[in-house]
């Protein structure tokens, strides 16, 4: 085997490591939207849909529910803004980040009470702002976990370049979260209407399996494909 073909054998097991573990967690945030959202009536990831509902309300005089929507948005910066200072010291990126994902899920499904129902929805926010901060790049492309409106754009882009002409495949990658979120949600649907708000333990249960499974994954291998592309790590991978 020659050294060329053995680097992109190894770079392709990087990408589809890399992918699968996208598709996860992808899955995990379509589960937890879906939930949060049969819960609670509010979307938990799709920040673009709350500041659109948040504007409704402001225009027909409900300041309550666009406060609770706009306090949402400010949660779920603040969500992934400690995802990427928890991801910043941990020798483990992935694993550390899903695993905080998983406590922060259990303790909304802990919150049960009708008196408590804003809180909940502020947390399952939280968890998840603080998701996307597991994986942000796949060998220097950028990935979105929660937010598909960005990956299905990418993917469009790519799509009308491909058509003129551009033979560069690496937009493909971003139909992967897409999928994933798709089957995430009706998954999370499902287990709502059998579970109802014990559906929250099941995801969070599935975030700790996520994170587990993580630790299979040599961090060399985590560290190359979750680069961003002017790291000195992802320079080094490309040259070597």
């Amino acid at each position: 085997m020659t050294r060329d073909r053995r680097r992109r054998l190894i770079h392709t097991r990087r990408t589809a490591t890399g992918l699968t573990l996208a598709g996860a967690i992808s899955f995990l945030a379509g589960m937890t939207d879906a939930t949060g959202l049969a819960l609670t009536g509010d979307f938990v990831s799709f920040m673009t849909g709350n500041t659109t509902r948040a504007a409704l309300s402001l225009g027909e005089g409900n300041l309550r529910h666009a406060v609770v929507l706009l306090s949402a948005i400010m949660v779920f910066v603040l969500g992934n803004a400690a995802g990427i200072v928890i991801a910043h010291f941990a020798e483990r990126r992935t694993f550390v980040v899903l695993a905080c994902v998983s406590i922060v899920l259990a303790t909304a499904s802990l919150m049960a009470a009708d008196s408590l129902a804003i809180p909940r929805f502020y947390i399952i926010v939280a968890s998840m702002g603080m998701v996307n901060a597991a994986v942000e790049q796949i060998e220097g492309l950028p990935i979105g976990l929660t937010y598909v409106t960005g990956a299905l754009s990418r993917f469009g882009r790519g799509l009308g370049r491909w058509i003129i002409g551009d033979n560069r495949m690496d937009w493909t990658i971003q139909i992967v979260p897409w999928v994933g979120m798709l089957a995430g949600a009706i998954v999370g649907a499902l287990l709502t209407q059998i579970a109802g708000a014990a559906a929250l333990w099941l995801i969070a249960v599935f975030a700790m399996l996520v994170a587990l499974a993580s630790l299979l994954i040599p961090k060399r291998t985590q560290r190359r494909f979750n680069a961003a592309p002017h790291s000195p790590t992802h320079t080094k991978s490309r040259s070597q």
